[in-house]
């Protein structure tokens, strides 16, 4: 079979393993990679235009549907050099990165925002991302990240939701002046709190505030929080994942909003 691509020397290939690899690169091209079928689907069916699609018919077994640019196909070798999955399914694609402001942020009634601070895993933040998506936040804060936003394992693990839910890296200070100044109040996740998370009002415009295991929300959020509250801890272990914490408290908001509702 005759591939657009079978030489690992290609430029492009190169490019990809940078941007791959390299969060400056990204940065600098204000590219991301998105590997996956069902994740390039789901960019373009939300609205992304990928700069380039590229397959590997050995390993491809379906189409993406909607596809808005030609398909360059390479060799199975040049693949699992550009992938980053143990068993990639074929399909890879370039995409802009996204940029949204927070000026063109549009709020829910009431609204409700998650504020992850310092995360450092891309599964965490791809799990994080997840839940939004599924509990139909309207945005994530990310603010002060450890791990770039834009990491193929934070899309990966988000399963695209990346493209679906607003998404921001923010300061500390960015965030609490948008969210101050549309009247949202804060909680504060933290075992040090008195107050359990289901006994607090969580139904009115909220950003849930979360931090890492090892450290925790640093004292600019536990100062400016409205609301600290904790999740009871039954065990020796003293905490949460942060996405599991996050999820929690995401339902905790919706189940409270939904009874007032009735």
């Amino acid at each position: 079979m005759k591939f657009d691509i079978s030489s690992l020397q290609n430029p492009q290939v190169k490019h990809i393993v940078r941007l791959r690899d390299d969060k400056r690169q990204r940065r600098r091209d204000h590219l991301m990679l998105v590997e996956g079928l069902a994740e390039i689907n789901l960019a373009v069916a939300s609205g992304y235009r990928p700069q380039a699609i590229l397959a590997a018919p050995e390993l491809a077994s379906q189409q993406p549907e909607n596809v808005p640019v030609k398909i360059t196909t390479v060799s199975r070798v040049v693949f699992e050099k550009i992938s980053s999955r143990e068993n990639p399914d074929g399909w890879l694609a370039i995409f802009p990165t996204p940029s949204p402001s927070l000026a063109e942020l549009r709020s829910s009634d009431p609204p409700l925002f998650i504020v992850p601070e310092s995360i450092e895993k891309p599964g965490n933040l791809g799990a994080i991302l997840r839940t939004a998506d599924a509990a139909g936040v309207d945005a994530v804060l990310v603010c002060d990240p450890l791990v770039d936003l834009y990491n193929p394992n934070v899309v990966r693990a988000s399963r695209g939701a990346l493209f679906t839910v607003p998404c921001l890296e923010v300061s500390n200070q960015s965030a609490l002046d948008f969210l101050r100044s549309h009247g949202i109040k804060i909680v504060a996740a933290t075992p040090q709190a008195e107050a359990e998370y289901t006994r607090q009002d969580l139904g009115g415009p909220l950003a849930i505030a979360v931090g890492t295991e090892d450290q925790g929300l640093t004292d600019f959020w536990l100062m400016h929080a409205d609301r600290k509250v904790k999740i009871p801890m039954k065990g020796r272990v003293n905490s949460l994942n942060v996405s599991i914490a996050t999820a929690l408290m995401v339902y905790e908001a919706l189940r409270q909003r939904s009874q007032g509702k009735g």
